[in-house]
């Protein structure tokens, strides 16, 4: 848990981010304003946070899910988030799919490269092998010779 309260605030650059995204170009808003939002959000964060917590405890989890998240803006009567909500995890779940699948293939193709690259190491010191097999061969007939000679 966070030792002090502001230590629970959403960062300042976020908030900001936020706010711009939401408001029409040319209005400002004091730095007050922009604290109290901040406030006002990681309250919000929290509640939201602690009643998906309850539901996932009862069903005896640990860990919350989406669904808890959106049993809580339910019961917190957020009902006309609930549809963008469930839009915008679409969304990211695809997106992590198709993030899975990339590294999925990107894994495989060094696995390719890797038994390729293994391969043209067997095959040369195959060839390597058999280079030295013939040097062997050569040195033997040549001894053969010298010893005929003598």
């Amino acid at each position: 848990m966070a030792e002090r309260p502001e230590d629970l605030n959403l960062p300042n650059a976020v908030i900001t981010r936020i706010i711009k995204e939401a408001l029409p170009d040319g209005v400002n808003v004091s730095k007050e304003a922009r604290r109290a939002i901040s406030q006002a959000a990681s309250v919000f964060v929290l509640y939201a946070t602690s009643c998906a917590n309850n539901f996932a405890m009862k069903a005896k989890r640990k860990t919350l899910n989406a669904g808890d998240v959106l049993a809580a803006m339910e019961e917190m009567e957020f009902d006309r988030f609930l549809e963008p909500l469930r839009e915008a995890l679409e969304v990211y779940k695809k997106g992590q799919k198709g993030k899975k699948e990339v590294s999925e293939q990107r894994r495989k193709d060094k696995e390719k490269k890797a038994d390729s690259e293994n391969d043209k190491s067997r095959e040369e010191e195959e060839e390597e092998e058999e280079r030295m097999e013939g040097e062997t061969d050569v040195d033997n007939e040549v001894e053969e010779e010298e010893e005929v000679e003598n």
